[in-house]
């Protein structure tokens, strides 16, 4: 008996830390980190642009960091109004509230702890009113434009709701300026019209889990043909926006080279889905497009990061 206590008590204060980890876990997967990751991907590049050169570290670590708590309240708002749904989709059975390793109300508090923090470090921290008002438009646009009523009623949801994704540009560009301008209006751009050919392979992926769910994305009420020809037309107005960007920021011919390149071999996989499609193969490589659409962002946008340095190093040669 006494062996047994002894045990019993040692084994306490191991688990309880696994238990706090645990917890701690749940918590910042309803932020969906991945989806963060990505929104800063585009700020980073942006505030470089509008400082034409390197913010300050200060300023470039405040807007990160409020733009991590904003989205990630948008996210758990979204995992809370959508837990119905998560909970019939083989995809997303498993997350937090879903299994129940978070409570209702704990991602509730959560959501609105997030984002009011976020808005008040953009505006006290970051030093940036109109940041403060961008992150909570963002915000909005996302669980109550996107959530609460697009997502469940149009084919087009992804379309308009992805607008909420495209506010990191604005907000990053009004941290270092406080005001905004047509750049980062293009930027914007380019991010919704990338959206849908982003999107909408992975939805014709998982097409039986939305369809399950009565969630209407395109995919699911369209034929694989008529979606790839609607990213086609998306990805060739993301790429002429991409192009019209160099003029309006006075941009060098290397940027304009990485954007032209990117473009094409982005617009070229969209095509080869079409043909695929309309050929009426079975597999038609939308993972692979998935991917291949969050390299293109990346491509284009660290090119937006570096001309600003090469604009210096040509204009001196």
């Amino acid at each position: 008996m006494p062996i047994a206590t002894t045990e019993a008590h040692a084994a306490v204060p191991v688990a309880a830390p696994r238990r706090v980890w645990a917890t701690i876990g749940a918590y910042v997967a309803l932020t969906k980190p991945r989806i963060i990751e990505l929104l800063l991907v585009t700020t980073i590049p942006t505030m470089v642009l509008a400082a034409d050169g390197w913010p300050s570290v200060g300023l470039l670590a405040g807007t990160l960091i409020g733009g991590s708590l904003s989205a990630g309240g948008a996210q758990v708002f979204n995992s809370y109004l959508d837990r119905d749904i998560d909970a019939v989709m083989k995809r997303t059975r498993r997350r937090p509230l879903v299994t129940g390793a978070v409570s209702e109300r704990g991602a509730l508090v959560f959501a609105w702890v997030l984002s009011v923090v976020s808005t008040l470090w953009f505006w006290l921290v970051v030093g940036s009113p109109l940041a403060a008002v961008l992150s909570v438009l963002a915000i909005l646009g996302y669980v109550v434009g996107y959530t609460m009523i697009l997502k469940r009623r149009t084919a087009q949801n992804i379309v308009w709701g992805g607008i909420a994704g495209c506010m990191p540009v604005l907000i990053g560009w009004a941290a270092v300026t406080n005001e905004l301008a047509w750049t980062p209006f293009l930027l914007f751009l380019i991010i919704f019209f990338w959206t849908p050919p982003h999107y909408w392979p992975l939805s014709m992926k998982f097409r039986g889990d939305y369809e399950n769910a009565r969630v209407p994305m395109l995919p699911v009420i369209a034929p694989a043909r008529t979606v790839a020809v609607e990213m086609i037309g998306y990805a060739a107005a993301m790429v002429a926006t991409s192009l019209v960007l160099a003029w309006v920021a006075g941009m060098t011919w290397v940027y304009v080279g990485i954007a032209a390149a990117a473009g094409a071999w982005f617009l070229a996989g969209c095509v080869r889905m079409y043909r695929r499609s309309r050929a009426g193969h079975s597999k038609l490589h939308e993972m692979r497009l998935f991917r291949d659409s969050i390299t293109y962002l990346s491509i284009v946008f660290a090119a937006v990061m570096v001309d600003p340095f090469l604009t210096d190093v040509l204009s001196v040669r």
